[in-house]
């Protein structure tokens, strides 16, 4: 680019930036020193969006705001680096948020040529709002000081005044930046050299404020105000001057009247303590001499007075703090924030804002600091990414499941079939049962995987839980050793409740288990049941429960406790205070997902030392009467004759799975037509479909899936029954198999007593009414 661009400068340098800003498709301009040579129409157009002339150089169009004149300052002291500088400016529109991407690049071979690319970023929007939020809370603090604050060029251009300091003038902020007015229009010298032109680069002392005039007359109604001027020049990384930034006070006021001084430090008192934002002053050693209520409350002590700065955050974020402080002290960077760790029993993340150290009245060196608590927005970020996380985890749980039960459905039914050949006291008997013993366990474990996360197939009943743990008494006693003494009370009248039996008993043994190892001394284990009515919504840890009648099970140990540090993290997976090796962190975890998915809710109780209580609200069911006559029946041992006959057609991808079901339906009397996928069942011969009494379909299979293998087949046959059977979790399956009403399910892995009787009874049942097609 430098070659065509000096062949450009030979004939025509206006002609050469209007041709580079035109060549952009962001709002460009080209600049030389502070004088725009050219900018193209996107820069114009936003200059107009923005409320400014299009004639104006990006410093000016950017700078009508406090936080971007530090900000514009940093990126120019960057350019003579050599390469590309980049920064972004959150801007107000109106109601709306502008953010901009601002990109500066030197000419190559024109040191003063400064090429400037401004960039919309929608994306970042959110971000820079929020630190938008903070920053205007520190802005308005700044703004409304007691003492004037300003801020020029070296050619006394002014690039940020407060509003106390343009008040005294009678003029408006906006009215002295980006203005025609310079500092020597607005200030004169005093201490006897009132003729003597003010300059930017002066040493500060005594002035007087001048009353501002323009062409037209006077511009701002102030007269003459004494005042004292504190100036301190910023360099850029080469030494050069930079900008000047000076602290003004009004010498007029406490000359006339003394007594008001005092209620001006009692507002400026009050506006320190009352910041929202911790404000503190650091010596050069970096010892806190001075600090609001705000830092106090953030560093949760009383005794940080002559304490260092970096010995009240984390041992690990001390030294680069240390190095932060240092830096800016010199000015080798400008207000780049730093994220710290506070240290104390609350972590609190706060973001350091520092300026440059100055020189204070009595000769010491002075630094000021800002600390922004961005601890909660860091606590939603990280639960963001946890949530991430856990929908990852959840997917990838899901997966390994329905592969994984289709593998333990074959075990478990083919190990069926060889018991029918061997009776009790045969060798290979004892054999096959260990076999089945632990394709049950693995089953058992896939069930833990989707219960933490929330993904399992649940089969709710109406359940006594009194019966249920009547019934886990004996389990609970030998789990938890003779050294632990188990106490179950019953609450009366108990109310009903319908849950997976199943996962409800793992979840008291889970928490009986973790109450075991609490007590490895020995104690007590108490399991309390009772009724328990919300009349409101109630406040429960993190959680709301609504109104509404609840059974309450309590689950309390007199163990060691659970320290405070850890009361949040509890229910997180794989979090577990256990030694390696004795816990995997999924205990809880998959209480929390069961109770969850139940529809109850869990909240824990805790002291060091005192134990814990873990409760959990199930909601209370009013049961039809028929569901209380089956739920007697599920409780009687299944002595029914599981023979039937009719023709079925078994569709399923798993080779294994559909060899075992086959032969175990042909067993039982069945006529079974068996297919490898959606597509072959559908070739079979229409004749032999239409004496077809029973579907049976995996869920899930390539190409053409089981609901939509049964919609086909009920067009011509509405009054086919179906059986659905799948190894992934009930719930997820719900919207597929809406797709064809009146259908059963099955989940996998399944025994062949289970699908015998599964079967029976869908055989036994009235068919589907009417002759409406599946939706």
């Amino acid at each position: 680019m430098s070659l065509s661009f000096l062949s450009l400068i030979g004939t025509s340098r206006r002609r050469a930036a209007w041709l580079l800003a035109e060549a952009s498709p962001f709002a460009r301009a080209v600049t030389r020193g502070t004088t725009l040579l050219a900018a193209n129409t996107a820069y114009r157009v936003l200059a107009g969006r923005l409320g400014r002339e299009g004639g104006i150089p990006p410093e000016q169009l950017l700078a009508g705001e406090i936080g971007n004149v530090e900000t514009l300052s940093r990126l120019r002291a960057l350019l003579p680096l050599g390469r590309a500088v980049q920064e972004d400016f959150p801007l107000e529109l109106g109601d709306d948020f502008m953010p901009l991407r601002v990109t500066g690049m030197l000419v190559p071979g024109r040191r003063d040529w400064v090429i400037w690319d401004i960039q919309e970023m929608p994306d970042n929007a959110a971000a820079l709002i929020a630190v938008r939020q903070q920053r205007d809370e520190l802005a308005a603090f700044i703004d409304n000081a007691p003492v004037g604050l300003y801020s020029v060029a070296p050619d006394g251009r002014f690039l940020f005044a407060n509003r106390t300091f343009a008040a005294w003038l009678g003029l408006q902020p906006e009215q002295l930046v980006g203005g025609s007015l310079g500092l020597s229009d607005v200030l004169q010298h005093g201490e006897g050299r009132e003729g003597e032109a003010m300059k930017p680069d002066w040493e500060g002392g005594e002035a007087k404020l001048k009353p501002v005039k323009d062409e037209k007359g006077d511009v701002g109604k102030a007269g003459l105000r004494l005042v004292s001027v504190s100036q301190t020049a910023i360099p850029d990384p080469e030494g050069h001057p930079l900008r000047y930034s000076a602290v003004v006070h009004d010498l007029g006021l406490e000359l006339r009247q003394r007594g008001t001084l005092r209620p001006v430090e009692a507002e400026f008192r009050r506006f320190f303590d009352q910041a929202p934002v911790g404000i503190l002053v650091l010596d050069a050693a970096g010892t806190i001499r001075e600090a609001n209520a705000a830092f106090a409350g953030l560093c949760g002590r009383d005794d940080w007075l002559g304490q260092r700065l970096a010995a009240l955050v984390r041992e690990e974020d001390a030294l680069a703090l240390t190095r932060h402080l240092v830096a800016l002290r010199r000015g080798e960077i400008f207000g780049r924030p730093l994220e710290v760790r506070l240290a104390g029993p609350h972590e609190r993340v706060v973001e350091v804002f520092a300026a440059s150290s100055a020189e204070r009245d009595d000769g010491q060196s002075a630094q000021l600091v800002y600390l922004v608590d961005t601890t909660e927005q860091r606590s939603l970020q990280t639960q963001f990414h946890q949530s991430q996380k856990m929908q990852a985890v959840g997917q990838l749980a899901g997966g390994i499941a329905h592969d994984f039960n289709n593998l333990l459905t074959a075990m478990i039914g083919f190990c069926d079939l060889l018991l029918q050949r061997h009776q009790p006291g045969d060798q290979s008997f004892a054999d096959v049962m260990q076999i089945k013993q632990n394709a049950s366990r693995a089953a058992n474990l896939v069930r833990q995987l989707l219960a933490f996360s929330r993904q399992q197939t649940l089969v709710p009943k109406v359940l006594d839980v009194t019966d249920v743990l009547a019934d886990l008494r004996n389990l609970i006693g030998r789990l938890i050793g003779e050294t632990i003494t188990l106490t179950m009370t019953h609450g009366r009248d108990l109310g009903l409740v319908k849950v997976d039996q199943g996962q409800l008993e793992q979840v008291i043994i889970n928490l009986a288990v973790n109450a075991r190892d609490a007590m490895s001394e020995g104690g007590e284990l108490k399991i309390r049941t009772l009724n328990y009515h919300v009349d409101r919504a109630t406040e429960l840890g993190a959680e709301t429960v609504p109104p509404g009648d609840y059974v309450l099970i309590e689950v309390s140990d007199t163990g060691h406790g659970i320290a405070p540090e850890h009361m949040a993290k509890i229910f997180d997976p794989f979090f577990t205070t256990k030694a390696v090796g004795a816990g995997t962190g999924l205990g809880l975890s998959t209480v929390y997902g069961i109770i969850k998915q139940t529809g109850g809710f869990i909240h824990v109780e805790s002291a060091p030392g005192q134990g814990a209580s873990f409760r959990i609200y199930l909601p209370r069911y009013r049961p039809k009467p028929e569901e209380i006559a089956a739920s007697r029946n599920e409780a009687r041992p299944d002595t029914r004759d599981l023979t039937g006959r009719g023709l079925v057609l078994l569709v399923e991808d798993e080779d294994a799975v559909r060899a075992f079901a086959a032969r175990a339906l042909r067993n039982k009397g069945y006529t079974v037509i068996e297919a490898a996928s959606g597509e072959q069942a559908l070739a079979l011969p229409t004749d032999q479909l239409n004496r077809v009494e029973l579907l049976i379909s995996d869920v899930v299979m390539p190409n053409l899936d089981g609901p939509s293998l049964a919609a086909a087949l009920r067009q011509s046959r509405p009054d086919l029954k179906i059986l659905f059977i799948s190894g992934y979790a009930e719930d997820s399956l719900r919207s597929s198999m809406a797709k064809s009403p009146h259908v059963n399910f099955l989940p996998k892995p399944f025994s062949l007593s289970q699908l015998a009787g599964k079967v029976k009874e869908v055989m036994d049942a009235e068919p589907p009414g009417g002759n409406r097609p599946a939706a």
